[in-house]
């Protein structure tokens, strides 16, 4: 089989360019070296969808940032995943720096950011009762948002899929070819691919195959950031998400709450050589309670229930890296996609689909189902809905994790489903078993053992995220030599 169209990475940005291309009659197919969608950048950043008022204007970082920020809410009711539009502050924290936020406030309003406007410490403190004695203006953009990374990817690749694309997962990528007759040869560990195009959506590793087709090259460093997750006790704390002025590295440490009614906090940014570096540190977890104290006060870092790292793909000139490569027809690049990658997903996806069905004069499918309903989340209904609920499928009155309320329905549900759950963290960022605040001590045997069961495999085979994470490696009775 040839493809139309073969999309190496299923973060965010692979996973909307599949569901935006799957509007045109086309074979797609995705690949990705891990065991799931979302494994990669797009599960472990600070969820914001940017307003857009500090990227370099004439830049695409704030060309699709705008535009994918304007896209969100709309598509957040299409695919049925967590939104929140709770507006974001850029806090200064000393007289001399008003300049640099007025800057800030005119490079939003040339980049198209609506309702932009400066406010007063009195004004701040009536929206941010904690904030910093030492602030005395803000930034307030009420187009910031909040959202799920996990529900967005999923979403876009559940769409996709049931639209016809196809993924296929530990399935790692070696070498793109250039055909002499045109098209591509895609060189993987499941064997060779032919396709007629090529979307390189590889995160910190886009600059491999990038590099192994077009010119200029490409430099892409993982720039790792670490954060902390409070629990449900602090949520409140915070009501917008928190930045102070931009620095060299980014936004600095930001203060937010989340779509599920916990804080984030982060993230550090340090440039690694490891693309696979999510390792957290004592330094790092540190620099996030101290930096963030500098824009908000009491934070409740004793309320942490985990902390996690993720990697950005930081290019060299700090800018996306967009669209078909000059010379290499068929060859589309979306690299360099650090923040605001998250926010720029949607622009991203439609705009390059829209430049491979060009390239290959696709026609429209106009079977096309752009809606997709996501997993019910029994804790959320009322009584006589849930009760309802119970009565049609009695799985949604037995809870399996007690921190976060998921039932058995539940997790059945996110197994069954297109693109289903079949390692414990695919079951965890679909229905947020394990997420609480016992981090999946009560929850995970039990969740195991509905994996096993849905999936028909022994308990042994059950992993936490692909073949290189077992979980049982043995039985107590087991010689140990």
């Amino acid at each position: 089989m040839v493809y139309d169209a073969i999309i190496i990475g299923a973060g965010v940005t692979g996973s909307a360019v599949a569901r935006y291309l799957m509007r045109y009659r086309a074979k797609v197919l995705v690949v990705e070296r891990a065991s799931d969608v979302c494994e990669g950048t797009s599960k472990a950043n600070s969820a914001i969808v940017h307003a857009g008022f500090d990227a370099e204007t004439g830049s695409l970082m704030a060309k699709y940032n705008v535009q994918g920020s304007e896209m969100m809410e709309a598509l957040s009711k299409e695919l049925d995943f967590a939104y929140d539009r709770c507006g974001s502050l850029v806090v200064c924290l000393s007289e001399e720096d008003l300049p640099k936020l007025q800057a800030l406030y005119e490079n939003g309003v040339k980049n198209g950011v609506r309702d932009l406007r400066i406010i007063g410490r009195e004004e701040l403190l009536e929206m941010e009762p904690n904030i910093s004695d030492n602030a005395v203006a803000a930034l307030y953009a009420p187009t910031g948002a909040i959202v799920c990374p996990f529900e967005l990817t999923i979403s876009l690749a559940e769409n996709a899929a049931v639209n016809g694309a196809e993924f296929r997962f530990n399935t790692e990528v070696r070498e793109i070819k250039e055909n002499a007759g045109g098209g591509f040869t895609v060189k993987t560990s499941e064997g060779d691919f032919e396709t007629r195009a090529v979307v390189n959506a590889a995160g910190v590793y886009a600059d491999i195959f990038h590099n192994q087709i077009a010119e200029p090259k490409i430099h892409i460093t993982p720039r790792k950031g670490e954060y902390l997750l409070l629990d449900h006790t602090a949520y409140g704390h915070v009501t917008h998400t928190i930045f102070q002025l931009p620095g060299q590295y980014g936004k600095g440490v930001l203060v937010s709450p989340t779509v599920h009614k916990n804080i984030l906090v982060g993230p550090t940014a340090n440039d690694i050589d490891n693309p696979e570096g999510v390792n957290t540190t004592a330094a790092g977890l540190a620099e996030v309670m101290e930096k963030s104290a500098l824009a908000v006060k009491n934070v409740p870092t004793r309320q942490t229930i985990t902390s996690f790292a993720g990697l950005r793909a930081h290019e060299d000139g700090h800018e996306f890296v967009i669209g078909e490569a000059e010379g290499h027809p068929g060859f589309f690049d979306c690299a360099g996609i650090e923040s605001p990658g998250l926010s720029s997903a949607p622009a991203i996806g439609e705009v390059v689909s829209d430049m491979i069905a060009q390239r290959l004069g696709l026609s429209e499918n106009k079977d096309f189902t752009g809606k997709r309903k996501g997993i019910v989340k029994a804790a959320e209904l009322s009584v006589s809905e849930r009760n309802e609920l119970i009565r049609r499928e009695p799985a949604y009155g037995q809870i399996i994790c007690r921190c976060e309320s998921v039932s058995e329905g539940e997790i059945l549900d996110a197994i069954r489903r297109p693109l289903g759950a079949t390692t414990l963290d695919g079951v965890k960022r679909r229905v947020r078993a394990g997420m609480g605040r016992c981090q999946a001590g009560f929850c995970s045997p039990r969740v195991m053992e509905i994996l096993a069961r849905e999936l028909h495999r022994d308990l042994s085979e059950i992993t936490k995220k692909g073949p290189d994470s077992p979980i049982i490696v043995g039985t107590a009775k087991d010689t140990i030599e």
